[in-house]
């Protein structure tokens, strides 16, 4: 049955995000309660006409409170790196490796004592914890990285696939094929026989090399990616007992649609969301080629 790529396109989803997408709380405040006697210690600065003196003395009785200065500059890093016209210093904040003089003078010239002395904000848990969120809202990118492959994993063992038996996840073809014991020839045929497959699936009659990606912004990748695949499944097509599966979704397409398209109708076995919740994996179990 020939598939029309309008059709197709209309069913892509413009997201995977969920609602733990946007902040993890739940690590956002852990961070926090690691830190929060010490912050509370360091907000009594707040407000203070002699702040030099006043932190020297907590530095002095607390310096456990020194670990704390990293995160008031949205720095993880127990370790931060300032350069000057009297050279470069590596400041430490797990241990004191200056004097006290320079540790001020880091405060003073970060801008940490007017921060603190002016009395721009009230308490300096509740300060860590807007600067803990800004710095979670980086590691989206990371926590969306995976969706699309955990996605994919889930419609195959619902469609009754079991690990390492019946599928090897971000494995070379060559080496899934060795581990099942399994014949596939003319393999060398393909450029990227040794290419490493997000997914390598086998049934009765077939091996499938899966790639998974999720586009969720347009750039010049989307269109290199289209370009490769599709020479990768013309590659496949000469090779008996082996298909190649590219499973791609996202509203990143929009402007890279002339493409996907060509992909598209090149390669007959490209599939989006819609399609693993229509159950495609179930078919491949009776597929008996490449298309």
């Amino acid at each position: 049955m020939k598939r029309d790529f309008d059709a197709w396109f209309e069913t892509f989803t413009p997201s995977l995000n969920s609602y733990k997408y946007y902040a993890d709380f739940h690590e956002i405040t852990g961070n926090v309660e690691q830190i929060k006697i010490e912050l509370n210690i360091l907000s009594s600065l707040i407000g203070s006409r002699t702040i030099e003196s006043d932190f020297e003395k907590i530095i002095q009785k607390y310096p456990e409170t020194l670990r704390c200065i990293p995160i008031l500059l949205a720095v993880r890093n127990n370790e931060i790196i300032a350069n000057d016209e009297n050279g470069t210093f590596i400041y430490q904040f797990d241990r004191m490796n200056y004097s006290v003089e320079q540790y001020k003078y880091f405060c003073r010239e970060t801008g940490l004592f007017d921060l603190l002395s002016n009395h721009i904000v009230n308490n300096l848990v509740d300060y860590v914890l807007g600067v803990e969120t800004g710095l979670d809202s980086n590691r989206r990118k990371n926590r969306g990285g995976k969706k699309m492959e955990s996605l994919v994993e889930s419609y195959l063992i619902k469609s009754g696939y079991k690990y390492q038996d019946d599928y090897l996840k971000e494995s070379f073809l060559i080496d899934a094929i060795a581990n099942w014991n399994i014949d596939v020839p003319n393999l060398e045929k393909m450029d990227q026989s040794r290419k490493r497959f997000d997914f390598v699936l086998r049934t009765t009659n077939q091996v499938y090399g899966i790639e998974t990606n999720f586009y969720t912004s347009s750039g010049s990748k989307l269109n290199e990616t289209a370009k490769s695949y599709a020479l990768l499944g013309l590659q496949a097509k000469d090779i008996k007992g082996f298909t190649f599966v590219w499973i791609t979704d996202g509203k990143g397409w929009k402007n890279a649609k002339k493409d996907l398209r060509n992909a598209f109708q090149s390669l007959k076995t490209v599939f989006n969301i819609n399609d693993l919740e229509n159950g495609i994996f179930d078919q491949f179990r009776n597929c008996h080629g490449n298309g």
